[in-house]
């Protein structure tokens, strides 16, 4: 498993120790959720106008009817945050769905640290990031951070090599099934050379007054299992040489492997450093200190009418 903690300090104070595309993801991330956050707040404020659109038209007004005016915005702008935050939520389980589907692809197993995105001090080192990016620099959208979705990747060297892997196994099923013959017919050879030992033995018997033909046959059997020894010989010779070729292209698949690996934990490192920059909770909870702060101003303002005991 790759653990994704997100764990943010070292690398944001300027920048955010990513590579220059996957700082742009991020950046374009950010602007999104500026763009998504402005909206937000710009439907709170015309909730408020509503109100005093509809409501503020005269002079004076009871407690009950105040009550009554904060009850019905109460309600209007409950419902317009937790629309707002249920649509964040969603937005964010796509953005991790895209991630989630990447790394499959390289058989990866990513989890999540959710207890760093409560670290107030990530997460002001962020605000000052977004700052620095979005308020004293104010950068234009570069080609990399208007793309709408993340490229997939298709066929990585992962695949690559596994395909080769198999491209060796079925090599080594067919030199197992040829060693497999050759044995085969070696012991047939065996079995022979057994059946024309005790043919001879049995013709020594049976001809001891013929020694000299005798001795020819013994002698062409001979030959004959020595022929037969001979091309044995050979042909597990060529059966060595085809296993020490297939040990060496195992070997260098495994250097190859190791390689690979290697890439794949580069990968992972930068796959950590990019999901590490969520800040949608952020925002949110900036948002509603701002409203609280909004509303505690309100209720003092109102303080003013209510009569005094």
């Amino acid at each position: 498993r790759v653990y994704l903690s997100l764990c943010l300090y070292p690398y944001l104070q300027a920048e955010l120790g990513l590579n220059e595309h996957h700082q742009n993801e991020v950046i374009n991330y950010m602007r999104f959720a500026r763009f998504k956050r402005g909206l937000c707040l710009k439907t709170v404020d015309s909730c408020f106008q509503d109100l005093k659109d509809s409501r503020l038209v005269e002079e004076t007004f009871t407690v009950d009817e105040v009550i009554d005016m904060l009850d019905g915005l109460r309600t209007v702008v409950h419902s317009e945050v937790e629309s707002e935050l249920i649509n964040t939520t969603y937005t964010n389980v796509l953005l991790l769905r895209q991630l989630f589907s990447q790394a499959e692809k390289w058989y990866l197993k990513l989890q999540t640290d959710i207890s760093e995105l409560e670290n107030r001090e990530l997460l002001e080192q962020v605000a000052e990031f977004e700052k620095s990016e979005f308020t004293s620099s104010n950068k234009k959208p570069s080609a990399d951070l208007i793309k709408p979705k993340l490229a997939p990747l298709n066929e990585g060297g992962s695949e690559l090599l596994n395909k080769t892997v198999a491209c060796l196994q079925e090599e080594n099923e067919k030199l197992k099934t040829r060693l497999k013959t050759i044995e085969t017919q070696a012991t047939a050879a065996l079995d022979e050379k057994s059946k024309l030992e005790k043919s001879l033995k049995d013709l020594q018997m049976i001809q001891g007054d013929q020694k000299t033909n005798a001795n020819q046959d013994i002698t062409e059997l001979e030959n004959k299992v020595a022929a037969l020894k001979c091309q044995f010989e050979k042909t597990l010779n060529d059966s060595t040489a085809n296993q020490k070729f297939l040990e060496e292209n195992l070997v260098t698949t495994k250097h190859d492997l190791l390689k690979v690996q290697d890439q794949l934990s580069t990968a992972e490192k930068e796959l950590e450093k990019k999901f590490q920059q969520t800040a949608a909770y952020r925002n949110m909870k900036e948002i509603l200190t701002k409203k609280n702060e909004q509303i505690k101003d309100l209720r003092k303002k109102l303080s003013k009418y209510e009569p005094e005991d």
